[in-house]
C-alpha cells in the first residue's frame, strides 16, 4: 500500500509521514524532493530553467518508476509525503500508480493563517516561497485535486495520524514514548527537514 500524504507546503505531512513510520509495522518513506534536488544540483545551470523541480517531466516519470520499483519489490507500506498541486502532475504520478497499486491519497488541509502559523514555527516569514504557495495548494485542493481531505486547523499530529489509519484500515502501534520524547523526535524531523 502506499500512503501518499498531500497537503500545502508547512501542513505536516512530514511530520505525518514520520509519525506513522514510528507506527505501522514494515513501512518506509519515499521522499520525491529527493530527485528533485538531485536534477538541481546535476543539470547544467543554462537548462535548470524551472522555478519548480515537479515541472520537469522526469522528476515525474522518476518519481513513478522508484514507486513503482519499491511497490513490486517491498511487500509493507510506502509512506510518501509530497505536495502535488497540478492535476496533471497528480494524474501522471498518483492516478497512475492507484491503477496498480493500492494507493490512499490523504490531503492534509488547513486554512492559509494556519499555514503562515506552522511555517513560522520552521523559520519561515510570509514571503519565503512555501508561503507564496499556501493560497495556490488551497484552491488546488479545492477545486483540481480529488484525495481524502483531513481538516487539520484544529487537530494534533496523533489525531491525524490516527485518522489515517483508520481511514486506511491499518492499525496503528501503540506509541510508547514519553510525552517529552515524542516532542524532541518531532523537532528532529521538523529541523532535519527544513529546505
Amino acid at each position: 500500500m502506499i500512503l501518499w500524504i498531500n497537503g500545502a507546503f508547512g501542513a505536516g505531512k512530514t511530520t505525518a509521514a514520520y509519525e506513522l513510520k514510528r507506527r505501522i509495522d514494515n513501512s518506509c518513506i519515499y521522499d520525491p524532493e529527493n530527485i528533485g534536488y538531485f536534477i538541481r544540483e546535476n543539470i547544467p545551470r543554462q537548462i535548470n530553467t524551472e522555478d519548480n523541480f515537479q515541472d520537469y517531466k522526469l522528476w515525474r516519470d522518476f518519481n513513478f518508476k522508484m514507486l513503482s520499483f519499491i511497490a513490486d519489490s517491498f511487500d509493507g507500506t510506502i509512506i510518501v509525503p509530497m505536495t502535488v498541486t497540478n492535476r496533471q502532475y497528480y494524474d501522471e504520478l498518483i492516478l497512475k500508480l492507484s491503477e496498480r497499486y493500492t494507493v490512499k491519497h490523504f490531503i492534509l488541509y488547513a486554512s492559509e493563517k494556519v499555514i503562515l502559523k506552522r511555517l513560522s514555527t520552521r523559520f519561515e516569514r510570509k514571503n519565503s516561497w512555501a508561503a507564496r504557495k499556501a493560497r495556490e495548494c488551497i484552491n488546488a485542493f479545492d477545486r483540481n485535486i480529488p484525495g481524502t481531505k483531513i481538516m487539520t486547523d484544529n487537530m494534533g499530529i496523533d489525531e491525524i495520524i490516527q485518522q489515517i489509519g483508520e481511514l486506511s484500515g491499518i492499525v496503528l502501534n501503540r506509541d510508547k514514548r514519553s510525552r517529552l520524547t515524542k516532542k524532541l523526535n518531532r523537532l528532529i524531523v521538523k529541523i532535519k527537514n527544513i529546505r
